[in-house]
């Protein structure tokens, strides 16, 4: 089986050091209630629907119910099998995800060498979660090394330790979201909670601190989507800081990531429902981020917010 993907970003800067290609897998075991890519939940590829663009053609041979048609779906025009997303005049219905080949991928990353090698960059691996997909992660992986590519893996560290570990020996730098410290709320909030994730961060730290000796590898940046109502609050931040200040090794650093519903419209455009509980979120005030930038730098930790 390939590598399943639903997006290559070009030219990123937000994704690790430098200029970047980003490769967005598919697949992720969380459930974030704020995700904006709950398209990258499932492993498969999916059919999405854009409304605005429907003319009521009826060639996909489903409308008027102007719900995306399931995977499963086919239509035969012509002698073949196609999907709807296939026959649409309009494009109101675009397939997300496409497997891909290794050989495939490292063609679309090496347009680009140029760029990322001058800029100081690289390859990032994010999603969804690139764990879930770890076999094809860590082949590909392996290949970015062979051909001297920065390797930087995005990621939420809900997997097995010996997982993170195989991925760890073929990457550079490690992205690791941190979204709550207290593990009912990350529960309801991702619908998994945090032992396992706070564990594999202790443990990676650990493990990198052996590979000091290497000085391209063994970083790691945290990452926390910062909410109102969900993580923001004084209590929290207080909590993330102290985990974060009591590793060992790594860059002490964070990066706070300022709320926003981007996914809205994504899951209109996959038929869920995006917040389905109507939690109270919210970009954070000037003053919230503020506070929450000093709290974790009377810890010793140096704040980016964005990124």
């Amino acid at each position: 089986m390939g590598i399943t993907l639903f997006d290559i970003k070009r030219y990123a800067i937000n994704d690790g050091p430098g200029i970047r290609t980003t490769l967005f897998f598919k697949g992720c075991p969380l459930r974030c209630v704020w995700c904006h890519n709950p398209e990258s939940w499932d492993r498969e590829p999916e059919i999405l629907f854009k409304p605005a663009r429907c003319i009521g053609c009826n060639s996909c041979g489903w409308y008027p119910d102007h719900l995306p048609p399931k995977k499963e779906d086919v239509l035969a025009v012509s002698g073949r099998k196609l999907t709807p997303y296939d026959v649409c005049p309009t494009k109101a219905l675009e397939c997300c995800g496409r497997e891909w080949t290794i050989e495939e991928v490292m063609g679309e990353i090496e347009k680009e060498r140029d760029v990322m090698t001058d800029s100081g960059g690289g390859v990032t691996l994010c999603g969804g979660e690139p764990l879930m997909q770890w076999k094809n992660a860590l082949s590909l992986l392996k290949e970015l090394g062979v051909q001297g590519f920065h390797r930087t893996v995005d990621t939420s560290l809900y997997a097995s330790w010996e997982t993170v570990r195989q991925i760890a020996d073929e990457t550079e730098l490690f992205l690791i979201d941190i979204k709550h410290m207290d593990s009912d709320v990350h529960r309801q909030m991702t619908g998994v909670g945090n032992e396992q994730i706070l564990e594999n961060i202790r443990l990676l730290t650990d493990f990198l601190k052996t590979r000091k000796d290497d000085n391209e590898k063994g970083g790691i940046w945290f990452r926390m989507p910062l909410i109102e109502g969900v993580n923001a609050d004084e209590g929290n931040i207080e909590s993330t800081a102290s985990f974060i200040a009591k590793l060992r090794g790594g860059d002490q650093r964070i990066h706070l990531l300022p709320y926003h519903d981007i996914g809205k419209d994504k899951h209109r455009r996959r038929g869920t429902v995006y917040n389905p509980d109507h939690l109270l979120m919210a970009a954070p005030s000037d003053s919230t981020l503020e506070r929450c930038r000093q709290q974790f730098e009377n810890h010793g930790i140096r704040v980016i917010v964005g990124g």
